[in-house]
């Protein structure tokens, strides 16, 4: 802003989304250099080396060290701004593997207190929490890298019987830990406005997203239910366990 440079400039941008939705989402490198000199052949060779989000666990890397309490604050509204819960009717753990600071705040309006624990806490430790339910976060990287350490956890809560919700990962994670399988999407969805139908009111909901892999709908288990669909490419947005809540 402050030299007027736009953060795109030079290249057809239309072209650009065209070749995106025909090829998928490439690769890419993003490079600041202070002195203006670009080392092109050194980033399209980074670039070209770069392994892409297949086998990364990268939730590990974002996840919290130690276990804490939110503070309770809820979602901005515009008379008060931020307020605290103070009614604490529900005692949430929520296991950390990317978490957004708003999702806490949603639950803060659901009188909910909710401790954030690190992604490879043991269910065991969990458990001990006395949890009125357990929340599995949205992140990064691919579920079934994150999954290899994951998926023992979430089996063991899953036989607890307490009510499990997952976002994003966390409902990719809880999908591989049913016996369902993720892939990386040809075209992930990003961004507001996305259309999704829920199954069991017939109604149309429209949502915010951000995720690049998805559950793959032949690999659902008998026991499990799908809710929700896109209704941008029919891929599964939301599933649930037939026996269990």
């Amino acid at each position: 802003k402050k030299n007027k440079i736009v953060g795109i400039a030079g290249i057809d941008t239309r072209k650009l989304t065209n070749y995106i939705r025909d090829y998928g989402a490439p690769k890419g490198t993003l490079e600041f250099a202070s002195n203006k000199k670009h080392d092109v052949k050194k980033l399209k060779k980074i670039t070209e080396n770069w392994s892409g989000l297949l086998g990364l666990d990268l939730a590990s890397e974002v996840s919290c060290s130690k276990p804490y309490k939110w503070n309770s604050f809820k979602t901005w509204n515009k008379k008060n701004g931020y307020i605290k819960n103070k009614k604490k009717k529900y005692r949430i753990v929520a296991i950390d593997y990317g978490i957004k600071k708003n999702i806490l705040r949603c639950f803060s309006d659901l009188q909910c207190e909710v401790k954030i624990v690190p992604a490879e806490t043991s269910s065991k430790k969990i458990l001990n929490e006395k949890p009125d339910g357990i929340f599995l976060s949205n992140g990064p990287g691919d579920p079934a890298a994150t999954g290899k350490y994951a998926i023992p956890i979430i089996k063991q809560l899953i036989k607890s019987k307490l009510p499990i919700f997952g976002i994003c990962l966390g409902h990719q994670i809880l999908s591989l830990a049913l016996g369902a399988k993720t892939s990386k999407m040809h075209l992930g969805h990003r961004g507001a406005n996305h259309p999704v139908k829920n199954l069991k009111t017939k109604k149309v909901e429209i949502t915010s997203q951000n995720h690049g892999f998805k559950v793959e709908e032949n690999s659902i288990p008998s026991n499990v239910n799908i809710t929700h669909l896109s209704l941008f490419d029919k891929s599964i947005e939301g599933i649930e366990l037939k026996n269990k809540p």
